[in-house]
């Protein structure tokens, strides 16, 4: 995939242009801005697939925009695009297409690898999973004792985790009274053996996730789990009953004991942080109901269409991308705020965290070459108004200029009086906090309106000035729905592609995650041989405290 024509991004005469804007907007309030425009957030903000993007807190004007599209064009966005959708292997690291778009494509849509259209064959896994789901959810799905599942427990790790688990608690007001669902990703045995302690096998389904049914965390947890469900009085063949697998390895799923009829398969064009559309998404159409997964599918695919046909200057995925290049290039932001409104979001920033540093946390460009620019910062965050009371000192008066992403429901999805509007009020006040903040002479007249005065008050004053002129996002949406959640998901899923074009690196690959993964397994045989002589002395070290601990 050929985004420019020049090898760098700091090469283009947008990147040239874009650094001497930022140089002469950098001392501008955010305050004059609005104070020029009236029309400020009208000009600044637009809805697509159901959201609606404010984006007039930020430290941009129009020229500053102009110069960013010019970018964007400049890194041949839009072709790049277009090869993503066209089933082109841009994922040029592994010779892979990049297709999750495909998944919540409706029927009738043409998508094609290797001039191959993949829709029949998602479509009829999807056609599975849904069946499947409503098996399980009407009860007809029984265990060996006859019973109907109470308890779902989904194994897996990294994308076969992360995205399952944040969209089943998103979509809490949607699940199944009968059902609880637990996730289990980390190979500390605490937490399988916590799920394990409140559950009666005769009543859980597990769901293992592994594409190649190999992957050490996720089959370590499955087999306890399997060994788990056998002392518990169950007989092998009552496995398949109770175990069914997300994954492409048939003789492996069929070596636990699963039936190959309950292998739910995907594609190698499906990276793993995007697979929650997949049958990686069994447990979410398990918790909310096969109609309301087809509706998280169709919202992510309206963000699709926006993203695909919508001109630059008016694509939400595109602005967002940009405004964050923006940050990271000219103001030295080094980190990301996710602040979603919403406890039901609480797993949105860690979600966040995978989905954009997993894909752009690189340091050479798509053809092997060293980045020229700083590329994906960290992602962090908590949901509001907890934050308030922890890291947004920080975000108010610390040192580092930190963009914010506000992400709030219009309304709620309980029904308890005067809660909501409290909560969208703290929303709203602190992105205005964070932009207006408040200067010496704002506090002095505020301390003498309160009795103070003389050497007291002008010692309080420089503790009590927040800077402001701190950029901040706020994404609304009517309420937290399987739709709306499906297009928030997929809005970042599009701000991550578009920012790896400008940046140059392959958002669609990880191997950052193997070399710890090799020497684990290498560390594993040495702590059982103690074998480690050819480690350095810390290792080595290491090893001895641990086996000496065995």
């Amino acid at each position: 995939m050929n985004t420019s024509t020049q090898h760098s991004p700091c090469e283009t005469p947008a990147w040239q242009a874009l650094a001497a804007h930022a140089a002469a907007l950098r001392d501008t309030r955010l305050r004059t801005l609005f104070g020029e425009d009236p029309r400020r957030f009208e000009r600044f903000s637009l809805a697509a697939a159901g959201l609606t993007l404010d984006y007039s807190k930020n430290r941009v004007d129009a020229r500053a925009l102009e110069l960013l599209f010019a970018l964007a064009r400049e890194r041949g966005l839009e072709a790049a695009r277009d090869q993503m959708f066209a089933g082109v292997p841009i994922n040029n690291t592994e010779g892979r297409a990049v297709l999750h778009v495909a998944l919540r494509a409706p029927a009738g849509a043409r998508f094609e690898v290797d001039g191959e259209d993949v829709m029949p064959a998602v479509a009829a896994v999807r056609e599975r999973v849904g069946e499947f789901a409503t098996a399980v959810r009407e009860g007809s799905w029984r265990g060996y004792t006859g019973e109907a599942v109470s308890d779902v427990v989904n194994i897996g790790i990294g994308g076969s985790d992360l995205g399952p688990a944040m969209a089943c608690q998103a979509l809490a007001a949607y699940g199944h009274a009968r059902l609880t669902m637990h996730f289990v990703s980390n190979v500390d045995g605490d937490q399988l053996a916590q799920v394990l302690a409140r559950v009666n096998p005769a009543r859980t389904l597990f769901v293992i996730a592994s594409k190649t049914f190999t992957t050490i965390e996720t089959m370590t947890n499955a087999a306890s789990a399997r060994a788990w469900f056998l002392a518990g009085g169950a007989a092998e063949k009552d496995i398949a009953r109770h175990f069914v697998a997300v994954s492409t390895n048939a003789a492996k799923v069929a070596e636990f004991g699963i039936d190959a009829a309950n292998m739910f398969g995907f594609w190698d064009w499906v990276g793993g942080r995007y697979s929650m559309w997949s049958a990686v998404g069994l447990p979410i159409a398990l918790w909310v109901g096969r109609e309301n997964f087809e509706a998280m599918l169709d919202g992510a695919h309206g963000m699709d269409r926006h993203f695909a046909e919508a001109p630059l200057e008016a694509n939400m995925p595109a602005i967002l991308a940009l405004l964050g290049v923006w940050y990271r290039a000219f103001f030295h932001a080094t980190s990301v705020c996710i602040a979603p409104y919403s406890q039901a979001l609480a797993r949105m920033p860690a979600y966040l965290q995978q989905l954009e540093m997993e894909s752009n946390g690189k340091s050479v460009t798509r053809d092997g070459q060293p980045v020229a620019m700083s590329t994906c910062p960290v992602v962090w965050g908590e949901p509001g108004t907890n934050g308030q009371h922890a890291f947004f000192q920080l975000l108010h008066q610390g040192t580092d200029l930190i963009p914010v992403d506000f992400i709030a429901p219009l309304k709620a999805a309980h029904t308890l009086p005067g809660h909501h509007r409290l909560l969208l009020a703290n929303c709203i006040a602190q992105s205005k906090a964070l932009m207006v903040g408040k200067t010496a002479d704002e506090v002095r007249a505020e301390l003498t309106a309160a009795g103070m005065s003389g050497a007291a008050l002008e010692a309080l004053v420089p503790h009590r000035v927040f800077q402001g002129n701190r950029p901040s996002n706020t994404i609304l949406m009517p309420a937290l729905s399987p739709r709306s959640l499906g297009a928030l998901i997929a809005l970042y899923e599009h701000k991550v592609f578009v920012q790896g074009i400008i940046w140059d690196v392959n958002s669609f690959d990880q191997w950052g995650v193997e070399l710890g993964k090799q020497l684990a397994t290498r560390i594993v045989g040495e702590l059982a041989s103690g074998d480690a002589e050819h480690e350095d002395a810390s290792t080595r070290g290491l090893i001895g405290m641990v086996r000496a601990a065995s």
